[in-house]
C-alpha cells in the first residue's frame, strides 16, 4: 500500500443510502478519505436525539462511519442496531445513543465522531456539515415554506429552493482545510435537496469547494425522487446545484448509460420515480465532461449505485490527477 503521505485526497460530501454504499467500495483503494455528512436530518430516532439533546443529527454520519468501519461484522451490525420495543427505546439505533452519550460526555459532537472513529477503526475521517443543529427549509413554487428534512418531499409541491437556519452557522475550519487540500472533491450521490444540498449550503463550505483547484465530479443519482426530483434530467440535478451556489464550478458529471430493467423501473413506478435522463448535449453546453457507464447494481427491487464500479472509476480519476504525487 502507499505510504499514507502519497495517498491522493479525496472529498465526498453527501449523505443519506447514497453515499455509504460509494465509500464501502473507496475505502478498499490507497486514498485518504475525507466524507463530509450533512446533519439536517430531523426524522426517526435522529430527529428525537437533536430535539431532546440539541446536538446535529447522527443518523447519516451513524451510517458513514459504520461503512468506512473496519471492525468485526457483529461490531458493526451491533452499532447499526435499532431497536424494536414499545418502550422509549422503539425506533432508536444504538449507533445514534452512542454519538449521542459521547457528545454528552465530551462536550463535542465533533470530538465525539472523532472517538467513534477510533473505536470503530475509520478508514478515513468522517467530519459534519457543521458542529451545531441546523434546520432544512424549502420556498416551493408557490410562495410555501417547508420546515424539516423529513417533511420537504412530502409536501406535494415543487421545491423552488432550499435554504438553512439559523443564520450564524458556521464550518468547522477542519472541514475547509480538508477541501483545500482535496485533490479530488465528489458530490453525491444522494438526495439532491435534503442530501447534497444542506452541505453545500453551510455558509463558507460552498464557496470553498468552488475556490478548490480540484477536480470537482458529481455523481449523478439512478433515479428521479417524488418530492424532489420528479422528472428531471442529469443537467437539471447541475443547474439545480449552480442556482444555489451562484456560479458553476463543476468539472465531470458521471452517468449511467445502461437501461435498467423494465421490471427495476415497474417497481419504481409506485413511488413516481424514474431512471434519470442523460441529457448529453445540454451537459456538454454546460462544460462538463462525461462519464457515461453502466454503474448500477440491485439487490431484489432495490436498486443502488455499484459501489465498486463507481469507486474504481474515482480512484482512477485520483491517480490521473496525482501521478505526480504517488510516483516513487
Amino acid at each position: 500500500m502507499l505510504d499514507k503521505k502519497k495517498q491522493p485526497k479525496v472529498v465526498i460530501i453527501g449523505g443519506g443510502t447514497g453515499l455509504p454504499v460509494l465509500l464501502r467500495g473507496l475505502k478498499k483503494h490507497p486514498v485518504d478519505i475525507t466524507a463530509i455528512v450533512t446533519v439536517a436530518d430531523d426524522g426517526g430516532s435522529s430527529g428525537r436525539l437533536r430535539e431532546d439533546m440539541d446536538i446535529p443529527a447522527p443518523g447519516d454520519i451513524r451510517n458513514v462511519l459504520a461503512a468506512l468501519s473496519d471492525v468485526e461484522p457483529l461490531v458493526e451490525q451491533m452499532f447499526q442496531h435499532r431497536f424494536q420495543s414499545k418502550n422509549e427505546l422503539s425506533g432508536h439505533s444504538l449507533g445514534n445513543l452512542i454519538l449521542a452519550a459521547m457528545t454528552s460526555l465530551t462536550g463535542d459532537f465533533v470530538h465525539a465522531i472523532q472517538e467513534m472513529s477510533k473505536f470503530l477503526n475509520v478508514r478515513g475521517k468522517v467530519l459534519p456539515a457543521a458542529n451545531q443543529s441546523v434546520v432544512l427549509h424549502a420556498e416551493m413554487d408557490d410562495g410555501t415554506v417547508v420546515t424539516g428534512e423529513s417533511k420537504i418531499p412530502f409536501s406535494g409541491k415543487k421545491i423552488k429552493k432550499v435554504f438553512l437556519s439559523p443564520h450564524h452557522i458556521k464550518p468547522l475550519s477542519e472541514t475547509l482545510q480538508e477541501i483545500k487540500q482535496a485533490d479530488l472533491i465528489v458530490i453525491g450521490p444522494g438526495s439532491l435537496y435534503t442530501s447534497i444540498l444542506p452541505n453545500l449550503l453551510v455558509p463558507g463550505l460552498g464557496e470553498e469547494v468552488a475556490r478548490s483547484k480540484a477536480k470537482k465530479v458529481y455523481i449523478c443519482n439512478l433515479m428521479t425522487q417524488a418530492g424532489e426530483t420528479l422528472d428531471y434530467s442529469a443537467s437539471d440535478h447541475i443547474k439545480a446545484i449552480y442556482d444555489h451556489m451562484g456560479n458553476a464550478y463543476i468539472d465531470r458529471i458521471l452517468v449511467n448509460n445502461e437501461e435498467i430493467p423494465t421490471e427495476i423501473q415497474q417497481r419504481y413506478q409506485a413511488e413516481y420515480a424514474k431512471p434519470v435522463m442523460y441529457d448529453v448535449e445540454s451537459l456538454k453546453m454546460m462544460g462538463l465532461e462525461i462519464i457515461q457507464e453502466r454503474i448500477f447494481s440491485y439487490e431484489g427491487n432495490v436498486i443502488r449505485h455499484d459501489t465498486k464500479k463507481v469507486a474504481d472509476l474515482l480512484y482512477n480519476m485520483l491517480v490521473n490527477e496525482t501521478k505526480s504525487h504517488i510516483e516513487p
